[in-house]
């Protein structure tokens, strides 16, 4: 009985998921090109990271408008390196871990950069929200990567790395830089919390 409940959790689709079954073949040729031009898996994670930079330096200096569109462009990329992993048949472990780790990396820096701006010009509500964004999305992904430490599954609500970016992109685009930090503050927060009360469940489940 327990261990069919878990078994049923670990079959839990995300958006992320929807996203891949349903809009996997727009990724197929781009993918494919990429690797006729001899392209790996991680370059395209260095080319994305490259992006965010860009993006976050743009969002330092108050330009949401362009800022918003390098971190649109920025963010799609993270789905190729996968895709060019499997096609190229290098996945591996350390590629997978190294691609989590730089993608932590990539939203601290926006957050960062909002952080920096929101001081540099005394606008506290953006800069409380900015820190409260951050480390809510890290949350997010820490309360996942824990669970599945423990052999249980973490993979509910709704902000999670897809959901944000298509959230706050253009948000930051349309030059709404308080509402997309102040929907991801709040929104990444209440998903962490429903990943511990989840988690808490099949715990519980599984000791008793």
């Amino acid at each position: 009985m327990v261990e069919g409940s878990i078994d049923k959790n670990k079959e839990r689709r995300t958006f992320t998921d929807f996203l891949r079954a349903n809009f996997g073949w727009v990724l197929e040729p781009i993918v494919r090109f990429l690797s006729r031009l001899g392209v790996k898996p991680n370059m395209v994670t260095a080319a994305g990271l490259f992006g965010t930079l860009v993006s976050a330096y743009l969002l330092s200096q108050g330009n949401f408008v362009w800022g918003g569109l390098a971190y649109l462009i920025s963010g799609p990329i993270d789905a190729l390196d996968g895709a060019l992993a499997r096609l190229q048949g290098e996945e591996e472990d350390f590629g997978a871990f190294v691609d989590s780790v730089t993608d932590r990396y990539s939203e601290l820096f926006v957050f960062a950069a909002l952080l920096w701006y929101s001081l540099q010009n005394g606008d506290s509500w953006l800069a409380l929200a900015s820190y409260f964004a951050a480390f809510g999305s890290v949350l997010v992904s820490y309360t996942r990567a824990r669970a599945q430490s423990l052999g249980l599954e973490a993979k509910v609500g709704l902000f999670s790395r897809v959901e944000r970016i298509i959230i706050l992109g253009p948000l930051l685009l349309f030059n709404l830089p308080h509402v997309g930090v102040g929907l991801i503050a709040v929104g990444a927060n209440l998903t962490a919390l429903q990943r511990v009360l989840h988690v808490r469940n099949q715990a519980h489940e599984r000791d008793h």
